[in-house]
């Protein structure tokens, strides 16, 4: 084959294991040769309007057309952009207007929504789909061409792209495959939404390269994720802590099946000691670790037999990743003390689409990536997410940032200044609360300015809290100082 990359991997499988169950959806098995034949056909039947380099948005849950989508772009030398469903209209318009797809592939529950640009209807999909050709294509694709730009929200408030190559997904399936002892007799419930890296990235491309079966369900049920791990025998989930709290605080817990479950894998938040042990209780490794979007995404890992020996930490680096923390001077910092974290190996992005000045100010000449997250690792090289230098808040595992929450608030006639720190929250991890700082003679209540985000933010980046304050902290220069106000006001 002459593509070398993401989307030549269901003929790769389907050569190997054409009978084997691929995908399942809504009690709908289909196999890995017919995986391969609906990509090939859905490649053939795009390649009119869609070219190398092209990006192929895909607005939806998960479902099998964005999979399709996903290493259909892939075989033509495309780009393919997936988008979060929960983002609201103005911020979905943002990120389209970047990307300029040639292409917006809508999923089953979604309409067009006034988006700008080209839309394929999920009423047409199969009707375009059964147009192509089912005969092999095989355009020349790199490890070094990009497969993927997944948007992640900058501190600016503006989304950015990460653009991460083929090769960036294939590292990371490997380093997984290493620390991760998955079978070809897997199936996968892929639960959390495949427009983050975290599932893609840890489940279905690894999953699809071991040739295993991923049962993909739109959203997160708890009482749904029992069922089927009980009668299709999951043996392998990967998502955020809240999802696995959830499992483990359900009244279904101490009794339900879960002998069939092998490989937890858990990232986006620090793991909390009592959750580790209600899953070790009932026989069951949670598996830990660190990453980002921009590092596909694994780059620490903590494994089963150090979960409760280490537990508070991310792991060590990943098999072909490095890791290294950095000083305020630039120095080494050394055991026990804080340092910037850097990560270099195969599987760090490109850049940022479209963003050169903020790639270069992430992004070594030798290609090492500032993550502006602050680790300590102790003696034997455990590194321990200390803070966020970005002040990020993770939120039930998504990130949300706080000055694009900050943004919004502004915009609100009545706000004169604003802050949104991350308070902790029994449910989710960790939630937003804004201090707002009204206009003087200008008279908003909390009620009015949360309900001024309602459509402007996805619902989980609108902050839980909201509290009217006289002033907020500054340092002689001006500054917005937010430490203070997290030892204030950062209790809930």
């Amino acid at each position: 084959m002459r593509n070398q990359g993401i989307g030549s991997w269901p003929a790769r499988r389907a050569r190997m294991t054409p009978e084997r169950v691929a995908i399942s959806y809504r009690g709908v098995d289909r196999t890995y040769r017919e995986l391969r034949d609906r990509v090939n056909r859905l490649a053939s039947a795009l390649r009119a309007g869609v070219g190398r380099g092209d990006r192929v948005a895909f607005l939806g849950a998960n479902q099998p057309a964005m999979v399709e989508t996903f290493f259909a772009a892939g075989l033509l030398g495309a780009v393919f952009v997936p988008l979060n469903t929960r983002l609201a209209g103005p911020e979905l318009r943002r990120i389209l207007d970047d990307a300029e797809p040639a292409l917006l592939v809508l999923g089953e529950e979604r309409d067009d929504g006034g988006l700008p640009g080209r839309h394929l209807r999920a009423a047409d999909y199969e009707e375009l789909l059964a147009s192509g050709s089912p005969e092999p294509v095989d355009e020349p694709v790199s490890r070094d061409d990009v497969a993927m730009i997944m948007y992640t929200s900058g501190t600016t408030g503006r989304p950015k792209g990460a653009m991460l190559t083929h090769g960036n997904l294939t590292w990371n399936a490997v380093n997984l495959l290493v620390d991760v002892p998955l079978g070809h007799d897997e199936v996968a419930l892929v639960a959390a939404p495949l427009f983050h890296i975290a599932a893609l990235g840890q489940a279905l491309v690894p999953g699809v390269l071991k040739g295993a079966r991923a049962i993909l369900e739109p959203s997160f049920d708890v009482d749904r994720a029992f069922d089927l791990i009980e009668s299709e025998r999951v043996t392998l989930i990967a998502g955020v802590p809240t999802m696995f709290a959830f499992l483990a605080q359900s009244p279904r817990w101490p009794e339900a099946d879960l002998s069939s479950l092998r490989h937890l894998v858990c990232g986006g938040a620090p793991l909390p000691l009592p959750l580790i042990r209600a899953y070790q209780e009932r026989g069951l490794a949670l598996l830990q670790g660190y990453g980002m979007t921009e590092t596909s995404p694994g780059a620490l890992f903590l494994a089963a037999e150090h979960a409760l020996g280490k537990a508070g930490t991310a792991g060590v680096p990943c098999f072909f990743s490095d890791v290294r923390l950095v000083a305020p001077d630039g120095s080494p910092a050394a055991p026990g003390e804080p340092g910037e974290l850097y990560v270099q190996g195969p599987n760090v992005m490109k850049g940022y689409w479209r963003r050169p000045e903020e790639s270069a100010e992430v992004l070594s000449g030798d290609g090492w990536f500032r993550s502006g997250d602050i680790g300590v690792a102790d003696a034997d090289g455990y590194v321990r997410i200390s803070d966020r230098v970005k002040d990020m808040i993770i939120s039930g595992g998504e990130n949300i940032y706080p000055a694009e929450v900050e943004s919004a608030l502004h915009e609100h006639p009545a706000v004169a200044e604003c802050a949104v720190i991350g308070v902790p929250d029994d449910k989710w991890g960790e939630v937003g609360k804004a201090l707002v700082v009204l206009r003087p003679g200008a008279a908003a209540g909390p009620e009015e300015l949360l309900g001024h985000l309602d459509g402007r933010l996805a619902r989980y980046k609108i902050p839980k809290y909201l509290e009217l304050v006289a002033e907020l902290p500054k340092n002689a220069a001006g500054k917005l100082l937010k430490a203070p106000l997290r030892k204030l006001y950062g209790g809930g």
